[in-house]
């Protein structure tokens, strides 16, 4: 994602929309105008490879300097340098774009027209829609040649149809928080349709208030509170709050005591391996050792979680640095690979050979459910929509509200953040897991650690911004509080801080 925001000396810049077009070449490209969960003053691009994916990696540094060239000459002169050593078919390019419903969105659009027209690149516009299904669309679209938007709806209800055929629908309705967003629009359309298969959605803040503002499932995920405009709810009723793109999702209940309960990516991820894991079991002729699976987390996974899917559970994790990038490419390793931030991003990718041996197997129940769960699944993106599907289909046919709450007890944490003059000097190893400078801090830091019962911290740079983010878990709130204090400490002793040191 290359992103542009009102933080920026130029948030809205025609120019870096422009300039993106370089890209495209014979194949349907994506280009999304969203800034996800971020406030509605915000906006930025989303660039999708014509697989569906993120833009590979090795293109993020030609992405940036387009979009901080200062002059028209800079920007021929990396044009040129990029095209130069391709190889341009005679075809012309596509570019399929989407927005989500912020106010700036048809401005960006029409910047985008304009680099587009001016390469004699054709440009599909297929208006506001959520992240994923831009992803998918572009995916389709190159497979298929078609820009139907019902195909996608239609996927996502016949996939949940095939997971709860046989069961009975769950009594209560679904609370959904819908952000101001996009997804509320989407939900919409697909709530009749999810009502004739039995499940009843609640929507709330479908459009009326401002976007992403006191709701939404980034609200929800660091705040742990209920997301405003959602009525009172009984305690143990279903609930979960989506993003303004619809990329991430959460769930959450009341408890007994009325406290916001939250079951965040992590809880998904585990929801979702026991699930698949059961399927695997029951299919004749397939063993869970010949079907590798893995769950892929980043050093924010809560300890907790960790420790169910590997003791428990006996499933390969793997960890990786911060960003959804990241967990994507490592979970395409496995045969099944589930990854999710604790945010709500993230999905369950199924390896094509996998598939294909599926597909040549009988049609025993759970070889058509396992199927169902790839169809469902965005295998380009994480995707708000069908992660509420599948977690939906699984709370009908195979585990209650309760036990998936209590499948484990999250380890108590902190995060907290320490402002230093340079965040570059910190450099971590072991997916930003460990600091090998500056210079002893690891070791100051491993030692407080090593007081704590349960305890784990880390520090890692921000990627925006001169702070180092500090992570720490212990068995108490009040020791999970201290440690990360004193690994703050640590840090702005070794590492340069600035302003006050509490």
């Amino acid at each position: 994602m290359c992103s542009c925001s009102s933080s920026s000396s130029s948030p809205h810049d025609p120019a870096v929309l422009m300039d993106h077009n370089v890209y495209c070449v014979v194949q349907a490209w994506g280009v999304m105008i969203t800034a996800s969960h971020n406030p509605a003053s915000d906006n930025g691009v989303k660039l999708v490879e014509p697989s569906g994916e993120m833009l590979a990696q090795h293109y993020e540094t030609h992405a940036t300097s387009l979009a901080q060239a200062e002059t028209d000459d800079d920007v021929v002169s990396l044009l040129k340098g990029l095209a130069e050593p391709q190889t341009l078919a005679g075809e012309p390019g596509k570019v399929i774009i989407g927005r989500d419903t912020r106010p700036s969105g048809p401005v960006l659009v029409a910047a985008c027209a304009a680099g587009v027209t001016a390469i004699g690149v054709q440009l599909l516009d297929i208006g506001a829609v959520t992240t994923p299904e831009l992803h998918h669309t572009v995916q389709t679209y190159n497979q298929y040649g078609a820009l139907e938007e019902q195909a996608y709806f239609t996927n996502l209800l016949e996939s949940f149809r095939t997971l709860t055929c046989g069961h009975a629908p769950l009594a209560d309705d679904l609370h959904v928080d819908c952000a101001n967003g996009v997804g509320a629009q989407k939900l919409q359309q697909l709530e009749a349709g999810l009502h004739k298969l039995g499940l009843q959605l609640q929507l709330y803040n479908v459009g009326e208030g401002q976007l992403n503002h006191l709701c939404g499932a980034d609200y929800v995920q660091k705040q742990q509170r209920f997301p405003a405009g959602l009525p009172a709810t009984s305690a143990g009723a279903r609930c979960a709050s989506i993003d303004g793109d619809a990329d991430r999702i959460v769930f959450f209940t009341k408890g007994p005591d009325g406290q916001c309960v939250l079951l965040d990516g992590d809880k998904i991820a585990a929801l979702a391996a026991v699930y698949v894991v059961k399927l695997i079991s029951r299919i004749p002729g397939l063993s869970a050792a010949e079907v590798s699976i893995g769950v892929v987390q980043t050093a924010y996974a809560n300890g907790a979680s960790t420790s169910f899917l590997r003791d428990e559970l006996r499933l390969q994790v793997a960890c990786t640095n911060t960003g959804v990038k990241y967990l994507h490419h490592e979970a395409k390793l496995f045969d099944i690979g589930i990854y999710f931030e604790s945010n709500g991003h993230g999905t369950v990718l199924f390896k094509p050979s996998l598939l294909q041996r599926l597909q040549d197997m009988d049609g025993h129940v759970c070889v058509m459910q396992l199927l169902a769960v790839s169809r469902l699944m965005n295998q380009a993106v994480g995707d708000a929509l069908s992660n509420l599907l599948l977690v939906e289909a699984v709370l009908q046919t195979s585990i209650n509200m309760q036990d998936w709450i209590a499948m484990y007890k999250d380890l108590p944490s902190r995060q907290l953040k320490v402002h230093v003059a340079d965040r570059h000097q910190i450099v971590t190893t072991d997916a930003e897991r460990s600091c090998v400078s500056p210079a002893g801090m690891q070791e100051s830091i491993d030692a407080v650690v090593a007081e704590y019962p349960h305890g784990r911290a880390f520090a890692r740079p921000s990627g925006t911004e001169d702070v180092v983010r500090i992570y720490a878990e212990a068995d108490t709130q009040e020791a999970a509080d201290s440690l990360a204090r004193r690994v703050a400490g640590i840090v702005y002793d070794k590492a340069g801080g600035i302003g006050s040191r509490s």
